[in-house]
């Protein structure tokens, strides 16, 4: 009954989320509704997103990121222009149609840097969508980024709990400013992705039901959740990883409570569970973001350690990627992928 609720009304009472995110008494009925209801928005179809990870400098000191400006043992790097366009080059000849620029608040790629190239990818590839993961901006910034021609921005608020948020942040780090710039993305006209770690340290299933609650206010077309692993160069190496269920049951209930929102299988997952990313597509999820950047820098990329697919070339990730989509009944499409509302 509580499934077909959440199916039906797209919510539940706090005490009901917690009941489906703590038991295991309804994660078949969970799996299965939650498959069900991507099929009628989505029918089988995965959309891939082309991951092009072109900057590790940041200026932010995350404390569970391994790219975090305090870690010295991290060997930086920047790709330059004509790497970051040979990267989309090879990924369009493999079908990519989506290109995500993703990297650390990094001081050196400008306003103007950034633009120059989102608009040079823009006019070489007009039929691809640009998405950009590059963190906290001020409006004026964002609206240059969507001027110049980039269609989606991917911001993880990481926690709508203004306490614990403080307790994963250095102090000058905001969970208010880091809503203020998802409303502001909102706002512009993108096409915004939240998304948070499960189980990430301090927790709590109150601080995953705040995390629905503000998205269900948001509204985003995009939910980017996996689970918190640990790096061995920040303060929380010791902290347990989170737990592949707990991803699991959440990815079921934001398909039932977003029924048309684009939700990604992580790499995170993969690298949890060997099947993660298999078992995401089951539970609700229809998007996979494989590694288009140089082989050569993708291990100093390491968010969290042991990270999945660091020495695959991109066309050997996009046919390990095809032959794991089908082997659980779904197919990779050649397609922008935008949200269906």
């Amino acid at each position: 009954m509580l499934i077909e609720t959440l199916r039906k009304n797209h919510d539940l009472t706090d005490e009901e989320f917690c009941t489906l995110l703590e038991t295991d008494r309804y994660d078949e009925e969970l799996k299965a509704a939650a498959d069900a209801v991507r099929r009628e928005y989505y029918g089988t179809d995965v959309y891939l997103r082309g991951l092009i990870e072109f900057t590790n400098y940041c200026k932010n000191d995350c404390l569970y990121c391994g790219i975090r400006r305090s870690n010295q043992n991290v060997e930086r790097y920047r790709l330059t222009e004509g790497e970051i366009f040979a990267c989309c080059e090879e990924g369009y000849a493999l079908g990519y149609r989506t290109f995500v620029l993703q990297g650390g608040e990094d001081p050196y790629f400008t306003d103007e840097r950034i633009c120059a190239i989102v608009s040079e990818i823009h006019t070489r590839y007009p039929d691809c969508a640009i998405t950009l993961s590059i963190g906290e901006k001020s409006r004026e910034s964002y609206q240059a980024y969507f001027d110049a021609g980039a269609a989606r921005y991917l911001l993880r608020h990481e926690t709508a709990d203004p306490a614990h948020y403080a307790m994963l942040h250095p102090t000058e780090m905001s969970c208010e400013n880091r809503k203020r710039c998802l409303y502001d993305l909102k706002a512009i006209g993108y096409q915004v992705g939240a998304g948070l770690m499960v189980g990430s340290p301090y927790q709590t299933t109150q601080n995953l039901v705040t995390d629905i609650r503000f998205m269900q206010e948001l509204k985003p077309d995009m939910i980017g959740i996996g689970p918190f692993l640990s790096h061995k160069d920040t303060p929380f190496r010791d902290k347990p990883n989170g737990k592949l269920q707990l991803v699991l049951r959440l990815l079921g209930i934001l398909r039932l409570v977003f029924p048309y929102v684009l939700l990604p299988s992580t790499t995170a997952l993969g690298t949890v569970h060997p099947l993660g990313r298999e078992f995401g597509l089951q539970w609700g999820a229809n998007v996979v973001m494989p590694n288009l950047s140089p082989t050569a820098v993708r291990e100093n990329y390491m968010l969290y350690d042991n990270k999945i697919c660091t020495g695959d070339e991109s066309a050997q990730c996009r046919g390990c990627l095809e032959r794991r989509v089908s082997s659980v009944g779904y197919q990779i499409v050649t397609d922008r992928g935008d949200v269906k509302k």
